[in-house]
């Protein structure tokens, strides 16, 4: 009778709690010792789950994963205040059985996360502080903005050619001048359907550009009031980076200490090549399809930029494209942007043309 009363204390032992999230349930996993202990469906609340563990394994460590995507980073800071150490994966690393890969269900990717998370073979995404999180919101809101004046854009072309109007050369997908959105809001058409819908194709890219101004308006006010302006700074002096580009970069790095060398930058962005070994036989598949949709762009375009700026890099790009394609030897170029934009940043020195 004694020994039932005695309460359980599960002190210095660890609790693997893999999670699959959703909008109205989760589907939890509890390993320790290498044995499942339970797999159940519960209610989307950090709080009943440590309710749980503290309940049924009192005194315990618990740490707990779960994948990124739609529910960003909001939990883990909820299991966090919760006691748990809990980390957040990419669906893309977390190892997968052959079965696993071809049978998915909530309750076998429940019991994989937490299989993987007590064999330690699981890398947590980093988890930005909150401002860093909204700043970098706002950042990905104006790439989305810039996305949506070229499709309206390729919109207007598309309507002018179908109806016959010709419109110079050189406002292919440029900047459109107030002079040239005129010229366009007088284009006459057989009947008032055909002028009305350019209108309204016209208004459309005007509102994207009001916001696209005050977004930047923005960026910049707030990269002064939070103290970011001198890093944003350093990051411009690198040829080819102007302010949405350094601030893209800022917000998506964030911490250029985590990235302990140049090749874990370049994979984060996605520089570099895939690679597939066979044997003695190893093959260069291209840069890799894994990458930062945010980033590898940008620094791909600002090579270019850079390449008419800084004489050293116009040195490189020269020499690449000798034995390659300018595509090829362009995201060369960008890897050494790259670079430079690394040491700036760590160093905090500002850049230098003509450095090799």
């Amino acid at each position: 009778m004694h020994s039932e009363n005695k309460k359980l204390d599960f002190n210095n032992q660890f609790f693997f709690v893999g999670i699959d999230v959703h909008q109205r349930s989760w589907t939890v996993t509890i390993r320790s010792g290498k044995v499942v202990l339970k797999t159940f469906s519960m209610n989307p609340s950090s709080i009943e789950l440590a309710r749980y563990m503290r309940g049924n394994y009192p005194g315990g460590s618990y740490l707990s994963v779960y994948e990124a995507g739609y529910f960003g980073y909001s939990i883990d800071r909820e299991l966090k205040e919760q006691g748990f150490n809990n980390i957040i994966v990419s669906p893309t690393d977390i190892p997968r059985s052959a079965k696993e890969k071809i049978t998915k269900s909530d309750r076998i990717d429940s019991r994989k996360l937490s299989r993987e998370l007590e064999n330690r073979s699981l890398k947590g995404i980093y988890v930005p502080e909150v401002f860093q999180q909204e700043l970098r919101s706002l950042v990905r809101t104006r790439h989305q903005l810039t996305r949506k004046q070229s499709r309206i854009k390729n919109q207007i072309k598309s309507y002018l050619t179908f109806y016959g109007h010709k419109y110079p050369e050189h406002y292919q997908m440029g900047h459109w001048s107030g002079r040239f959105i005129e010229y366009l809001q007088n284009l006459d058409f057989a009947y008032e359907p055909g002028k009305e819908q350019l209108k309204i194709y016209l208004d459309e890219l005007q509102t994207i550009r009001g916001l696209l101004t005050k977004t930047t308006r923005l960026l910049r006010a707030y990269c002064s009031k939070y103290n970011i302006n001198d890093t944003i700074l350093l990051l411009c002096s690198v040829p080819g980076v102007g302010f949405t580009t350094a601030v893209s970069i800022y917000t998506e790095v964030i911490d250029m200490k985590r990235f302990p060398d140049l090749d874990k930058l370049a994979s984060f962005v996605g520089l570099i090549p895939a690679i597939v070994s066979s044997a003695e036989k190893v093959s260069n598949l291209g840069i890799k399809n894994q990458h930062n949709r945010y980033l590898r762009n940008l620094l791909i375009e600002s090579g270019w930029i850079a390449i008419r700026k800084d004489p050293a890099l116009l040195l490189s790009y020269n020499n690449y494209i000798k034995r390659m394609c300018k595509q090829k030897a362009i995201i060369k170029i960008a890897r050494k942007l790259l670079n430079r934009i690394r040491f700036v940043w760590k160093n905090e020195k500002e850049y230098k043309l003509s450095v090799k």
